[in-house]
């Protein structure tokens, strides 16, 4: 097989009929370090990343604790700009979108965030909260607004009843419905779901999962589901991409990517996973990473993996692997990725909850 490379910076392939579209994107930030500022350092938070999300289809984004997913998100939906790059939502290049421009394709594009305890004005009753998005883009009024948030509260499977009590008076699951409510007030095409999980009980977790599930099949919705649970993002995805120090450096299918990763930094993040059964064996050897990402404001010339990658070679340390894709539907960014595939496979990581 022949490989398709592309550019070092993470271009990858867009899909034909794709509802989101990013291209080469880039967030960089001036660094408060006066040394690195001296020097011309930027940290680069998002250096140079590419996807795509088909109509309907979950796209995980997953990877350790600063390593610029959740800004990321936050570039698609315009709430911090890109320095770089272009992000297109249903054929609307949305980074050269003016405020009303904007404002329209907000519509489509909505956002579950993280905690739910801060994403909530807790001065404000539950349909109020709702209401909202409807206010803001003149979508409802009187009677008509009031029976549109309690559809919208059934839907999510909270009661009518709900409408009037505030924030504090919930729990945390229920007020992370409420958060998916609002987000599904302006009828989006899609939702980014950042951690949106995270900050639950694993029983409430489950319940929240298999509700935006439900809601995918029912109204047709795409997600960019970003979180760092593997099993988590096992259980929602069809497919996943794998965030290292600004960059990707592997995406797949679900199944596949869990099965047999390709990538070193992709199997430390699955032997680190737990398995919930322990009898299961796990066949491939694992090597604890050792150390700590690399700083996003003075990146190594090389592989950012490769200070911590059992296989690094010279080579590593030297020239920035390609993201390219192996194999149809499969994106690598390694030297010796081959090497990582012929690896017996570990069995059972990241099972879904």
């Amino acid at each position: 097989m022949t490989a398709t490379a592309t550019s070092a910076t993470g271009a990858t392939p867009s899909g034909d009929g794709a509802l989101l579209e990013v291209t080469d994107l880039r967030v960089h930030y001036k660094s408060r370090s006066r040394a690195h500022r001296r020097l011309g350092y930027d940290v680069r938070a998002v250096d140079g990343i590419s996807f795509a999300v088909a109509p309907g289809e979950t796209l995980g984004l997953v990877g350790e604790s600063g390593c610029g997913k959740s800004t990321t998100g936050r570039a698609v939906l315009q709430l911090v700009k890109p320095t770089g790059g272009t992000v297109r939502f249903d054929g609307v290049d949305v980074t050269g979108a003016g405020r009303r421009r904007l404002l329209e394709v907000r519509r489509g594009l909505q956002v579950v965030f993280q905690d739910p305890y801060d994403s909530l004005n807790p001065r404000m009753k539950v349909g109020d909260i709702v209401a909202e998005p409807l206010a803001i883009h003149g979508l409802a009024k009187g009677e008509a607004r009031r029976g549109r948030v309690g559809d919208l509260l059934e839907l999510v499977g909270l009661g009518r009843e709900m409408m009037s009590r505030r924030p504090s008076e919930l729990s945390g699951g229920q007020r992370q419905r409420v958060c998916i409510a609002k987000a599904l007030a302006v009828n989006p095409k899609f939702i980014v779901c950042d951690e949106a999980v995270s900050a639950l009980d694993v029983s409430v977790q489950a319940q929240v999962l298999n509700l935006l599930r439900r809601l995918q099949r029912e109204l047709g919705l795409s997600y960019l589901f970003i979180g760092h649970d593997l099993s988590v993002v096992r259980h929602i995805s069809d497919r996943v991409a794998v965030m290292y120090a600004g960059r990707l450096v592997e995406s797949a299918a679900s199944e596949p990517l869990y099965e047999r990763p390709y990538h070193p930094y992709t199997v430390s993040l699955l032997a680190s996973s737990p398995v919930p059964d322990p009898r299961i064996e796990r066949d491939r050897p694992v090597v604890p990473v050792a150390g700590e990402p690399p700083s996003q404001s003075n990146l190594p010339a090389g592989c950012r993996f490769a200070a911590r990658c059992p296989l690094a070679r010279d080579r590593c340390r030297a020239e920035a692997p390609a993201y390219t894709e192996v194999e149809p539907g499969r994106m690598v960014a390694c030297h010796f990725w081959r090497e990582v595939r012929d690896t017996p496979a570990r069995a059972g990581a990241g099972a879904a909850p």
